[in-house]
């Protein structure tokens, strides 16, 4: 199984859609699926951070086949693992809609995926109640694809 969050989540996603027979599944938590998408959400005070960003990724700007063939949404056909994703519905820095538009164009094209959406999160799972229902969450996922025992999932309170 491949898991990360922030880039790492990218990883997730890259790994599942570029080396889609190396996993058996994946966890993927706040991570971007389409590098345009996530640099057109950043906000107009981080523009030094994008134009550094668009130095080190490269121009996805005016780039479009660059963009399609680095973003992992473009490639979600390739996926044959499934596919666990968290995130917060107010993360500043990876908006919602990256993980909306890859759980639901695998969804649609009925690739396993499961998609927990934390409405008082943002970047990551600071709320203790979260952080155990999401642990929870994995913890059932990975012993269904990978084999293994796991507690119970008990719904947690405040989450």
């Amino acid at each position: 199984c491949i898991y990360g969050g922030s880039y790492g989540g990218y990883a997730c996603l890259a790994g599942l859609t570029f080396t889609p027979d190396l996993y058996k599944c994946g966890v993927d938590i706040v991570g971007p699926s389409n590098i345009k998408t996530l640099l057109d959400s950043v906000p107009p005070y981080w523009a030094p951070l994008r134009n550094g960003m668009l130095k080190k990724i490269g121009d996805v700007d005016n780039d479009p086949e660059f963009n399609e063939k680095i973003s992992p949404f473009f490639h979600v056909d390739k996926i044959k693992a499934p596919l666990l994703i968290g995130h917060g519905a107010n993360d500043p820095r990876v908006k919602q809609a990256e993980a909306d538009q890859i759980a639901f164009s695998m969804h649609e094209k009925g690739i396993p995926v499961e998609y927990v959406l934390y409405p008082d999160e943002g970047h990551g799972f600071a709320r203790p109640e979260n952080r155990i229902d999401f642990n929870g969450r994995v913890e059932q996922f990975l012993a269904k694809h990978l084999g293994g025992r796991a507690e119970e999932m008990v719904e947690v309170e405040g989450s």
